[in-house]
């Protein structure tokens, strides 16, 4: 097979798995069918679909193939992983653990009590964002065999984040005949997602200088985004700001 050929089935293998996340959209029924499309992108030997409750502070599971004690590390123990916060960084791209630097490896209870004991040697955890900025679930893909360079299938996981997002919200998806009306298509109170991501940690209580390292900004960057959301939201003061996130349920992520 020529490597134009395989390129070539890797995008039509992404085809379907946007698919399978269109008709999973609703919740978890299709969340199986999704991680079986993506095993045609990416040859794995465990991966998993989970959602973030953010009421809970918790990952769900809606899909997967990981032993109980790695599933049970990425429900409750992953987001507080230190390779967790540059997965949730500004960059957002898919981490591919042969790129995660020894250091960091080295200081992750995932890798070295979770992955490294089923022989895992490659794969990619991948954090999923809503288009209003909310943090909704994460993709997680692992395989014992080395990956082959240069990798197309890395591109194609990327560009799936969107639909592999939708397919996990929990706000996500209709039922069938039914359209969003215009103002569901917008992002609330007209807020840029770096604003409503801003206006997400304010609501939790943070302070400026907090916010500013939870999303890798500075403090004065913070307080002309905390201006910019008081104004849009035409609110007095961070407390009635913070008030309009608990209405609309905007939760920071973890």
């Amino acid at each position: 097979m020529t490597a134009e050929r395989s390129t070539a089935d890797i995008l039509e293998a992404a085809v379907h798995v946007r698919a399978a996340a269109r008709s999973a959209t609703a919740g978890a029924a299709g969340a199986d069918a999704v991680l079986a499309a993506l095993s045609e992108v990416v040859e794995y030997d465990h991966a998993s679909l989970a959602r973030w409750d953010a009421r809970r502070g918790r990952h769900t599971t809606l899909a997967g193939s990981y032993p109980g004690e790695a599933t049970a590390y990425i429900e409750t123990r992953l987001h507080r992983d230190p390779v967790f916060a540059v997965l949730r960084g500004p960059a957002r791209g898919g981490l591919w653990l042969g790129d995660v630097p020894r250091d960091l490896l080295a200081a992750s209870p995932g890798f070295r009590d979770v992955l490294r004991p089923l022989g895992i040697r490659d794969g990619v955890a991948q954090c999923l964002f809503a288009p209003d900025g909310r943090y909704v679930g994460m993709l997680n893909v692992s395989t014992r065999r080395p990956r082959r360079a240069p990798d197309p299938a890395r591109a194609v996981v990327t560009l799936l984040t969107e639909a592999l997002a939708a397919a996990v919200d929990s706000r996500g998806g209709l039922p069938p005949g039914r359209h969003a009306p215009a103002e569901e298509g917008r992002r609330p109170g007209g807020l840029s997602p770096r604003e409503l991501q801003v206006l997400a940690e304010l609501a939790a209580g943070r302070t400026n200088r907090e916010i500013a390292t939870r999303l890798y900004i500075t403090p004065r960057t913070v307080g002309t985004h905390i201006e910019h959301i008081l104004a849009k939201l035409d609110v007095p003061n961070r407390a009635a700001a913070a008030a309009r996130a608990a209405a609309w349920g905007i939760a920071p992520a973890p």
